[in-house]
């Protein structure tokens, strides 16, 4: 594990996410919200952000830190492509890349499991962080270098 103990606190930011490819049955379910387990976008949202909070316990050597805020938002990019974009941010003496990973990858899951009933061919893709602030290495946004 890094030595992070003279390393400064700091306020830090990632945002990252994935896309979920579903099929016109599933993307109804997901509209409609007439999928059979419930809420498929609330829970999604809900295991996106507890997954957050557990990085440090699902990657080996990752930091456990102190988040000071997580969210997750799900939109439709197309008729049938989700986009799973997942926000990290607190302060901390290491950055928020993986809870933010963590976290859209958790929600995209979520989002398979409770539409697998209706479509087993979903396709989670594009896994990647977005941006990020803070600590050392300053910002970093994709596209950008």
């Amino acid at each position: 594990m890094v030595d992070l103990s003279r390393k400064p606190e700091t306020e830090r930011h990632a945002r990252a996410g994935c896309r979920v490819r579903l099929g016109q049955a599933a993307a109804e379910a997901l509209r409609t919200g007439r999928a059979g387990k419930g809420d498929v976008a609330a829970a999604a949202r809900v295991a996106g952000i507890a997954a957050a909070k557990k990085a440090s316990d699902l990657i080996p050597l990752c930091h456990p830190l102190r988040l000071g805020a997580a969210a997750v938002d799900l939109s439709f990019e197309d008729e049938t492509t989700l986009a799973v974009t997942a926000e990290v941010s607190g302060t901390d003496r290491s950055g928020f890349e993986m809870e933010a990973l963590v976290a859209a990858s958790v929600a995209a899951l979520t989002v398979y499991d409770m539409l697998k009933a209706v479509d087993k061919a979903i396709t989670i893709t594009d896994l990647r962080l977005l941006e990020k602030s803070g600590g050392k290495s300053g910002r970093w946004t994709r596209g950008e270098g």
